[in-house]
């Protein structure tokens, strides 16, 4: 593992960072980025850094500040900013303690923050305190723990680095650790190395570049003797069907988070849903198809901080019937029992029946379709995926050296409950749509947009269809910069063709796991007298808003059953469904046809708790910079039958209905949230979103 550190990014780091916040701190956060940036080394917030400075107070008053890497905060992305302020004095003088609470260190850690606006401090912050080095990092290194995972664990790692490094085995992190780390430097003072056996590295010293090169230099160590010893095969092969993952991926998926949704206890919105990260790259095949693969599943994770992600083991289903969709259903359903029971039994042995989070799986392993990553959001479900698929390879690999085995049962779980962990996961206020997969179809148009925008600000993650590319990409862009990478996904597709919309539900199903609202919204115009209308014309035009309505609330019809949670459909029909015009026969008959499907799938689906509404929405040119595509097309005609110029027709349109209103996507999309959110026990109804215009009054 060659040094990343450059004595001109370095340079540059102090010319960034030093005026405001000093030269060590600049190199600190540097450091911290080269390690971050190794994702062998650290994962999604792992791993912690800090640095011993004087600091000056507002009063004149000099100290020592610990600045520690905020929990949970990204290294790789970290700035000065990133890392908490303690005063490091009174958090040295805890060394003396023989004991401390959970909430006594919790306490002591806020009262000696010097600037409550950074972020919590790391859950080792007492360990980086109590060594007196200037800088220290630590990592997970994934060689080393490949090498400590297992039941010769201690000794392979003396055969890596010698004496020079103490080794300690896993001792529960926060003070026992710190007291047990300090205890093994006073034994050894000349140590600028700690490794702790199932948890990772730490380097110390007062040279920030010196102490990043002193973890390169043993986690090779730790390298060279895992290549000298790595068997020629680390997996039997064992599952030999042939169907494509994807295709097993796509029935899978909606009957996976169907059963793991939990009910909520609230009837409007009666369960808590999860979001999919599935894997299928040759490695997690190779795992996942493996002899090995339903021990390996079945042990903990190669560090106990990734508990709270993964869980301490991973649901495996020896042999899917992916022929027979029932039988895959009752064994999914069987297996989850099985889990929960053996989590549940799990977290009664070792908190003595206080555990109170949920029982269910983050990680299914399926033979021949890979890995499936649960989150409560797609950020949860990708960090959960990264940590599982970068685990695979160590835990065979440790397996085929001598046995893996993770850290006990009891520090697993531990870890899992310590609210300092669980704290890093986050809350956040509760918003209509949280945890649900809305589809869109004609989603890079300004209707589109602006129901999708809707949607993700009421906590929908949002799937939009199209069969314009590159405008998708653009309005998925947008939704992905204003509320973050994976809040919405596109999906090129064909609303008339029912492969190109079976393919792009079940790409829907394959990147969130299922959908729980779908909006058939795509639609297309064309202006004609009845009597000039030629058949084509009019065919075209019903294969988008007739045929494209019908095939995505079909295939709607279909994820949904999957699933099992209800759900809702909300088709965008027009004013014109009730207020036809002129020279738009074609358009006003399809969009009618759509609208009166609606209704007749609001009868036959209530039973299954899924909801059909419609929204009849009048004259919308465009959302932020997006532009509607139907009024490009039909505006300047329909501006000319009134004498009107192109720029004048959004006025025209806004001047007719009663309110006086000017009618955006954005109302189209409130209307949305409002029946996907089941405020009102509500179906078959119909909504207009139009300003008030006499002639459309639903009748």
């Amino acid at each position: 593992m060659l040094s990343r550190w450059n004595q001109a990014d370095a340079a540059a780091a102090i010319a960034r960072w030093a005026g405001l916040y000093g030269c060590d701190l600049a190199l600190l956060s540097y450091s911290s980025r080269l390690i971050g940036a190794d994702h062998s080394l650290v994962l999604h917030g792992g791993g912690n850094t800090s640095l011993k400075a004087p600091l000056q107070t507002l009063a004149g008053d000099r100290l020592t500040a610990l600045y520690v890497k905020g929990s949970g905060t990204d290294m790789e992305r970290i700035e000065p900013g990133g890392f908490a302020v303690l005063n490091w004095a009174p958090l040295l003088g805890l060394q003396r303690l023989a004991t401390l609470s959970e909430a006594d260190m919790t306490v002591q850690l806020r009262i000696n923050q010097l600037d409550p606006s950074r972020p919590a401090p790391s859950v080792e912050t007492l360990l980086h305190a109590f060594l007196p080095q200037r800088f220290i990092n630590h990592s997970h290194p994934d060689v080393l723990l490949c090498l400590s995972n297992q039941r010769e664990g201690e000794q392979l790692l003396r055969a890596a680095v010698g004496e020079r490094v103490p080794i300690l085995p896993y001792i529960t992190a926060g003070f026992p650790l710190a007291k047990a780390v300090l205890q093994a430097y006073e034994q050894q003072p000349d140590a600028s190395a700690i490794i702790v056996a199932r948890h990772g590295l730490f380097t110390f010293g007062d040279d920030a570049r010196r102490v990043y090169e002193q973890h390169l230099e043993i986690v090779d160590a730790c390298a060279r003797l895992l290549a000298a010893r790595r068997p020629r095969q680390l997996l039997t092969p064992q599952y030999r069907g042939t169907a494509a993952p994807a295709e097993l991926a796509a029935q899978a998926a909606p009957l996976l988070r169907g059963l793991l949704a939990e009910p909520s206890g609230n009837e409007d919105q009666p369960y808590r849903r999860w979001l999919l990260d599935w894997r299928a790259d040759d490695d997690t095949l190779a795992f996942v198809n493996s002899a090995e693969a339903e021990a390996l599943a079945a042990a903990g994770p190669l560090t106990p901080d990734h508990v709270i992600r993964t869980k301490p083991f991973a649901l495996y289903l020896a042999e899917p019937a992916w022929d027979d969709a029932a039988k895959l259903r009752q064994q999914l359903q069987q297996a989850v029992a099985d889990f929960v029971a053996r989590y549940q039994a799990y977290v009664s042995r070792y908190t003595g029946g206080a555990g109170n989070l949920d029982p269910l799986p983050r990680v299914v392993f399926l033979p021949g379709a890979g890995a499936f990553c649960f989150g409560r959001s797609k950020r949860e479900a990708r960090i959960a995926a990264d940590i599982t698929v970068q685990g695979l390879q160590i835990k065979a690999l440790a397996h085929a050296l001598g046995g893996y085995e993770s850290a006990s049962p009891q520090h697993l779980c531990e870890m899992e409950y310590w609210s300092l962990q669980q704290a890093k996961l986050g809350s956040a206020a509760a918003q209509p749509l949280e945890r649900q997969v809305v589809l869109i179809t004609g989603g890079a148009g300004a209707i589109g947009y602006g129901i999708a925008k809707v949607c993700a600000e009421a906590g929908a993650h949002v799937v939009l269809t199209d069969i314009d590319e590159g405008r998708l990409a653009h309005v998925v862009a947008r939704l992905e910069e204003a509320h973050g990478s994976g809040s919405a996904t596109g999906i090129t597709m064909n609303v008339s063709d029912p492969a190109s919309v079976r393919a792009g539900f079940d790409e829907a199903c394959r990147r969130y796991g299922g959908i729980d609202v779908v909006v058939p919204n795509a639609g297309v115009a064309h202006v004609a007298a009845v009597a000039e209308l030629k058949a084509n014309d009019l065919a075209r035009v019903m294969a988008v808003n007739f045929t494209g309505t019908f095939l995505t609330i079909q295939e709607g019809i279909r994820v949904l059953r999957a699933q099992g949670l209800g759900g809702n459909i909300v088709v965008n029909a027009s004013k014109n469904v009730f207020g036809p015009g002129k020279d738009f026969g074609a358009y006003s008959a399809s969009k009618a046809a759509g609208h009166q499907l609606g209704k007749v799938s609001a009868i036959e689906l209530a039973a299954e708790g899924i909801r059909v509404n419609m929204i009849n929405a009048d004259a919308i040119f465009s959302e932020d910079e997006v532009q509607s595509g139907l009024w490009a097309t039909v505006g300047p005609e329909r501006a000319r039958s009134r004498g009107l110029k192109l720029e004048e027709l959004p006025e025209y349109y806004r001047s007719r209905n009663l309110l006086h209103a000017k009618v955006t996507a954005r109302h189209v999309g409130n209307a949305v949230v409002f029946f996907a959110s089941n405020q009102t026990p509500t179906t078959g109804a119909t909504l207009p979103v139009d300003g008030g215009v006499v002639e459309a009054f639903p009748r």
